[in-house]
């Protein structure tokens, strides 16, 4: 049985719950209520185990803070003997409009405080991530404050069928292959 490790990156507490740079627990909370999963507390993430055509899907939202989630990362993808291919992380990305999903099967941080954070814990970018546009519509000297804002209400729409559209590019990840399913989504455009 194939094992896939799904990570979500994020903060834990609720004043982040439901904001920009929360998204990726958002996508694999999702994800998990979608196939009947449920969260509990274990080490260094919130964890549910999803089982859906043959496939076991770990799924994590580190419960160690953004800029430490490659030591939940790390800790999982070996205590489940998961091959890196089959990890899918959840992120959330300034440099991508709001109506765009990437999918790579690699590639740099882009700054980005929990990716550098992986990347630097594993000694490689080579692991797949799918990266959730969130725009960058906020004033000079605020990128703080906007990632981690809430969604103005107009987007919300938005974001709801880009959540629907993570769970199926999970899905899809598992059952089609990476190359494959980026060719889908990568061209999709969300309004």
């Amino acid at each position: 049985m194939s094992k896939f490790l799904i990570v979500g990156l994020g903060n834990i507490g609720m004043e982040y719950a439901h904001t920009r740079h929360n998204i990726g627990f958002d996508v694999v909370t999702a994800f998990a209520l979608k196939h009947n999963g449920s969260f509990a507390t274990q080490r260094l993430a919130e964890v549910a185990e999803v089982k859906w055509k043959g496939k076991i899907f770990i799924c994590i939202k580190p419960t160690t803070y953004m800029n430490l989630s490659g030591k939940a990362f790390k800790y999982w993808l070996d205590k489940e003997k998961i091959l890196l291919e089959n990890t899918l992380t959840i992120v959330d990305d300034l440099a991508l409009p709001l109506s765009k999903l990437r999918l790579r099967p690699g590639g740099s941080s882009g700054g980005h405080n929990g990716l550098t954070d992986i990347e630097l814990t594993l000694g490689t970018d080579k692991y797949p991530k799918l990266r959730f546009g969130i725009g960058n519509n906020y004033p000079r000297g605020m990128q703080a404050e906007f990632v981690l804002s809430k969604w103005f209400p107009e987007e919300i729409p938005v974001v709801s069928k880009k959540v629907q559209a993570c769970i199926e590019t999970i899905e899809n990840f598992s059952t089609m292959g990476i190359e494959k399913t980026m060719n889908a989504i990568n061209k999709a455009e969300f309004i």
